[in-house]
């Protein structure tokens, strides 16, 4: 007996889907692709997906027709259509797939957490495992689809406003180097800031070290591209300047 030529039998595999133009298109892809393709990990097409066919049921290898498709997403194109539904369908796994997932997505936003935050009272970092005990008792809900890094920024606040750990960002290490004309200005930019100088010096370049709050990287940036008019030098010399690096509490 032979299958209908509508028809295509794939095996282990995901299947990601997209709803669109009031229809439901599926892809095939090789399991665990998907995820490394829009984290940037997998960059060769290939190893992602298993055909550039469309279906509208993969585990029934029913494929789409092209008056659909065309209708759809206004394009004949197979690989441009693949490509949409790779970047914004819904991956479709089972329970113990998306049971590790959701574990694994779990332990690296508390890393993530870990290494981004400190206690206020010691200015150290915390172990994974406490964050991963206060995520809990904030019933913490991850999503397997986001970004570890946004949800991290998320739960910070999270756990700042639920007041289950004392916690806050680290601050960075930021070196400043200008033209000593410039000088004055900056000083008079740093005073404003709330930041610990911990070193200046001056002469034909003035060259502060200091430690800031992340945020204020991209203020200061900023100021001194448009006050140097782009020869003045911003940049970070440690993510998370914590009580380990010898510091004084800020």
């Amino acid at each position: 007996m032979f299958l209908p030529q509508t028809q295509v039998k794939l095996t282990n595999v995901s299947v990601v889907r997209l709803k669109k133009g009031g229809k439901r298109f599926e892809i095939a892809c090789y399991k665990n692709k998907v995820l490394e393709w829009r984290k940037g990990v997998e960059t060769d097409l290939d190893n992602v997906i298993q055909s550039e066919t469309i279906f509208v049921n993969v585990s029934r290898g029913q494929q789409a027709n092209q008056e659909d498709l065309q209708k759809a997403f206004k394009n004949a194109d197979a690989k441009a259509i693949v490509l949409e539904i790779l970047a914004k369908g819904e991956l479709q796994i089972g329970e113990k797939e998306r049971q590790h997932q959701l574990s694994t997505t779990y332990r690296d936003i508390a890393t993530t957490i870990a290494e981004k935050c400190v206690n206020p009272a010691t200015k150290r970092p915390y172990p994974v495992t406490l964050i991963e005990k206060a995520m809990a008792d904030a019933q913490v809900n991850v999503q397997g689809h986001r970004s570890s890094k946004q949800q991290a920024l998320e739960i910070i606040a999270l756990l700042q406003e639920k007041n289950i750990l004392p916690i806050e960002r680290a601050q960075m290490r930021i070196r400043v180097v200008v033209e000593g004309k410039h000088s004055k200005k900056i000083k008079e930019k740093l005073a404003t800031m709330v930041c610990q100088i911990e070193e200046e010096d001056f002469g034909t370049t003035a060259e502060w070290v200091l430690v800031a709050d992340p945020g204020l990287f991209r203020v200061l940036a900023d100021f001194v591209g448009a006050e140097t008019r782009g020869r003045g030098q911003v940049e970070v010399m440690a993510v998370s300047a914590t009580a380990s690096d010898n510091l004084e509490p800020i």
